[in-house]
Order: structure tokens, then sequence, then C-alpha cells
């Protein structure tokens, strides 16, 4: 039973074990709240799905994943010990620390592009930008894999994202308007804390002059005319985007849509996410896989939603790492035992990454700059293997000494992590055919089952 739906005064077990994932009740020394979650018997009939977490601007990798104490490189930050003996990361993410068994942190990161603008198409695509071809994201790529056709969600959600970068690299591209994202919250940039209705999708209400039966009427005449002129005029533009206005249409009659209310939660696992935009965005990407939307992305790129590039730290790096480690380390400890109460963890992959790393030397505006040389990014939950690493970049972390991972690497992991075939081919506007991940990927091994 949802918290929406309980009666006063009734706390069930399921919303116990949610109480206890938040550290609103403490563990049972009999174990019985944990083995409950591990009773979680998940459907067989339920689709995986994917969270990417977008750090806009390009995180510290020293400062976070890939601490080097000892080292003048290393800054002021400390590194602290997790729940798995020998790993260690920043000192500003105590929360993730305790979660480390569900992390598989790839400090081997090694690209070439330094550019924000290109890096971003990069990691988002697994592709260099061409003027030939328009490469979809990844949210586009794996939403067209998993979704179903009857959802009454889109299968790409996209939150608070900053694409005025690079605009390329969150759309769908040569797969078309059907498998855009839907954005919400863009417009929280600027709007401080979250508020309740900062992910509300606009205009999925009638007009309060507007009745039911007027409405569907109106909709039975923009049918009838709209099959005529695909009639005359048959192409993938006119299906798309008569497709595109009938999802619209389905999500408005949907209950689902209702996803997007974080009101019906309770206070106590809003204040757990955080309640600012990047929070309030996890707590939403757990709704929406929850109800069936394969691939959603949250960003972080400022503390309170203002910043554009807010890793992007050629300046005072150090102080805002540690208000963005704030915000990322509850907003994303969260989802993970948020999910695992719900018995949805295993089915769904969480992907930590930016653009690239900051420079391990530190420049004379106490800043790191662009650095893709070597790099981290991380992945939990979907049966990924946990509490492992791979990659070493040595004591100064100036370069990957021990197994390099390239883009492909990273991005055919996760798909082949979602039950996805890496070869799988679609085709572009000009007939070529393009696989999801480039046919040289190499897929982490030790991290698959």
């Amino acid at each position: 039973m949802d918290y929406s739906s309980s009666s006063a005064g009734r706390v069930t077990r399921r919303q116990m074990l949610r109480l206890a994932s938040w550290g609103t009740l403490a563990g049972s020394a009999s174990g019985w709240i944990e083995n409950l979650a591990a009773k979680a018997a998940p459907d067989p009939s339920r689709r995986k799905a994917c969270i990417l977490l977008w750090m806009s601007g390009g995180p510290s990798q020293i400062d976070t994943f890939d601490p080097k104490p000892g080292h003048e490189n290393g800054g002021p930050f400390k590194p602290i010990s997790t729940s798995v003996p020998g790993m260690q990361i920043g000192e500003h993410l105590p929360k993730l620390a305790r979660e480390a068994k569900e992390l598989a942190i790839i400090r081997g990161m090694s690209t070439k592009e330094g550019d924000h603008s290109r890096a971003t198409y990069v990691l988002r695509t697994g592709y260099l930008p061409l003027v030939s071809v328009r490469y979809p994201a990844l949210g586009a790529l794996i939403s067209k894999e998993l979704e179903d056709d009857s959802a009454e969600l889109p299968g790409f959600v996209s939150v608070a994202p900053y694409r005025a970068i690079s605009p390329g690299a969150f759309g769908s591209g040569f797969l078309g308007p059907r498998y855009a994202p839907l954005v919400v919250g863009e417009r929280s940039y600027g709007a401080g804390k979250a508020g309740s209705r900062a992910f509300r999708v606009d205009d999925l209400e009638l007009p309060s002059d507007i009745k039911a039966d007027r409405a569907d009427d109106r909709l039975k005449l923009l049918q009838s005319f709209a099959r005529d002129f695909r009639e005359t005029r048959p192409g993938v533009t006119p299906e798309s985007h008569n497709d595109a206005y009938m999802r619209a249409v389905r999500m408005m009659r949907s209950p689902a849509a209702k996803a997007f209310e974080l009101d019906e939660e309770p206070d106590a696992l809003r204040n757990a996410y955080g309640r600012n935009p990047f929070g309030q965005g996890c707590l939403l990407a757990r709704r929406l896989v929850e109800r069936g939307v394969p691939f959603v992305e949250v960003t972080l790129s400022g503390v309170d939603g203002r910043n554009s590039l807010g890793w992007d730290t050629h300046a005072q790096n150090f102080d805002a790492v540690k208000a963005l480690c704030g915000v990322l380390d509850s907003g994303w400890s969260t989802l993970i035992t948020d999910l695992r109460s719900r018995g949805r963890l295993d089915d769904t992959l969480i992907v930590w990454m930016g653009e690239f790393g900051r420079t391990p030397k530190i420049n004379e505006n106490a800043g790191r700059d662009h650095f893709p040389n070597a790099w981290s990014t991380v992945l939990s939950g979907g049966k990924v293997h946990g509490g492992r690493v791979v990659g070493d970049t040595g004591p100064d972390g100036m370069e990957v000494r021990d197994r390099p991972v390239a883009v492909s690497d990273l991005l055919a992991t996760i798909v082949k992590a979602l039950g996805l075939d890496p070869t799988t081919q679609n085709t572009a506007e000009d007939g070529r055919p393009i696989r999801l991940v480039d046919l040289k990927a190499k897929p982490i091994a030790e991290l698959l089952g």
C-alpha cells in the first residue's frame, strides 16, 4: 500500500521497511526488515530501466571517487572508508560510502574530447558529432528498445537538463520525434528550491472552460483532418507527428501522469532525497521507472538549480564540490535505498557521469580544469557487480595505468546490463545501419553477470 492511500495512523510492513531505509527507524536486531526486502520478489514480466545522473560541467574525480591521499594533487579533502574494505571515496559522500557495495567505480575512463559541447555529445551518444548524421542520445536508444508501445507515459524523460551546451546530445536524432525526451523542470534554473510543482508537466489538464465531451469532439475532428493529410502526404514526419500527438492525449487521460505529483510522497522521504531540484528529480525518477518509464535522466548542474555547468570548477573547486556533493550524496543514496525497499534496485541501473573529469593539478585559482585523459564514472543497481573498482590512475591521477575504458566500452556495459545487444542496429536518415554502440566496444566483463 502506498502512503497516499494508507489510513491515518496505520503503518504497513512495506511502509516500515521504507522508513527504515530512510533512517527514520533503526534496523532491527532480528533482521526481519532486511528479510522483507530480500523477499520482495521481482515480477518476471517487469522491464528493466535506467536512471542517468548527469553531472553537467564535468565533476572532479579526485574529489569524489578517485582520491589521491598523500599527493599534492589530492587537495585538501580527505578520503573516507566505505562499506567495502579497501575502497575509499571523497569525504563529502558519506551516505554513498555506506552504499559502496552497490557501487561499481570505473576509474579508468580515458577520452580525447576536452570541449564541453563535443564531450557532452560523445558521452551521451557514443559518437563524435557529424553534419551528416544526427545520432540519438542514449535515452532515446534505450527507450526505443525497452518501452512498451501501450505505455501511457513517454519512454524517455529528462529532468532539469541544461541542453544549450550541446542541444544535439539531448535529442532523439535520426530516431525521430517519437523517441524525443519529455523535458520537465528545465525552467527551474534560477528558481531556487524545488517546489511542489517544479516538475509538473504543462498542459496535461483541459482548460477550465472545455468539457470532456467537447474535447473528445475536437479530437475526433483533428484525427479526421490528420488522416486525410497522411493519406495524401505519406511519410515519416506526418506519422511521427500523429503518433506524438496521440501519445500526449493518452498521457493527459492517464492516472499514470500523477507520477509528477511529488506531494503524494511523505515529507520524510522528500527530505531524505533533499529539497532541491536534483534530490526531488531523483524522487521523480523513482516514481517514473515504477510506472514503466525505461529511461530517466536527472541533471545536477548546481546546488540550487541556478548554475548551468556547476561542476565546471575552474575556480574555487573545493567550495563548489563540497556543496555539490552534499546534494549528490543525499539524492543518490536515497534513490538506492528507496529502490531497494521497493524491490526495484536489481532491475534499475543507475549511471553517474559527466562529460569528462578535472585536472589532478590544482590551478592558481584553487580550481581544476578540463581533463579527459583519466577520470571516473560509476554504475549502481541493475545487477551490476557492485563493491568493485575498475582501473587505476596511479598516485597522481595523471594517466590511466591499468584497465583503460573508452566511452564505447562504458555504453556497451550499460546496454548489456539492461539486457540489450550492443550490436542491434537502427537506420539513419541516409539509410546507413548504425549500431547501438560502436562495433569496437568491449563491455566491462567483470561488472556483468
